[in-house]
């Protein structure tokens, strides 16, 4: 027999983990805690659900990035299928954009296992060479630095620390991330500063949390973003001026070669 520990549904009720979601969820816990209920078959207490709350609010929406792109341009062809076009937004969620929080979670939680709470720096900068030395080695990024547009440093960093230092949740592994940062810049001269995936990778990672929920966390988020995204695109749509540049820019490139052929 196929079942789920998460719930079920019967003629008169429906159970969300042993709960009533008429009685005992319906307007007694908010979407943070059922969905943290959903997946930890428990309430987060209020700390945990402040960290979440933030990593939530900081995937939300960025402007026109590749996932956004993404959904209007299916919202073109298909405007019948607002979930299609949200979920091509989603697909994308992988080692390059969002989903790298969780590869930054990995990273940490692997170089971090045996580093202790209280390590001093000496200990922080020997684990950071050794996390930048097996990354080069094995010719991964080094997850959690750096970023296109934020190049003196991502503005959302310094609300995310002082926010898990306000919760109790800035320990070692938001500290090795501030030491792979330094790593790179004084030994390897590479200007790379912490930016938000470094910043969730390690919230996610302080909360003893499994690395897959900072990838999920981040495409919950995005989702209400990128629904955004496609209301704006049914009143004022741009998805066709974005197809229209594409398009001149083939025609350009085809001058040249049609150029040629005479």
């Amino acid at each position: 027999m196929v079942s789920t520990e998460i719930g079920y549904t019967t003629i008169d009720k429906i159970t969300v983990r042993g709960k009533d979601l008429s009685k005992d969820i319906l307007g007694k816990l908010d979407f943070v805690e059922t969905m943290m209920l959903t997946i930890l078959n428990r309430v987060p207490d209020e700390r945990e659900k402040r960290m979440v709350n933030l990593i939530l609010v900081t995937a939300c929406d960025h402007g026109l990035t590749p996932s956004a792109i993404s959904a209007r341009l299916t919202y073109l062809g298909a405007p019948e299928a607002m979930q299609a076009a949200v979920a091509a937004g989603l697909l994308g969620a992988g080692s390059v954009f969002l989903g790298t929080t969780q590869n930054a979670a990995e990273m940490l939680i692997e170089a971090a296992r045996e580093l202790r709470d209280d390590a001093g720096e000496d200990e922080l900068v020997a684990c950071a060479r050794e996390t930048v030395r097996r990354a080069k080695a094995a010719k991964r990024p080094i997850y959690g630095v750096g970023h296109p547009i934020h190049i003196h440093g991502d503005p959302r960093v310094a609300t995310l620390a002082q926010a898990s230092r306000d919760n109790g949740y800035f320990g070692k592994h938001w500290r090795l991330m501030f030491a792979i940062e330094r790593v790179l810049r004084d030994e390897h001269g590479k200007n790379l500063p912490l930016n938000a995936v470094g910043a969730i990778g390690a919230m996610v990672a302080e909360m003893s949390l499994d690395p897959l929920l900072a990838r999920g966390f981040m495409l919950v988020g995005r989702a209400a973003g990128l629904i955004a995204h496609l209301v704006e695109e049914r009143q004022n749509p741009v998805a066709q001026q974005i197809w229209d540049l594409v398009l001149t820019q083939d025609e350009r490139n085809e001058v040249p070669a049609r150029s040629r052929a005479r």
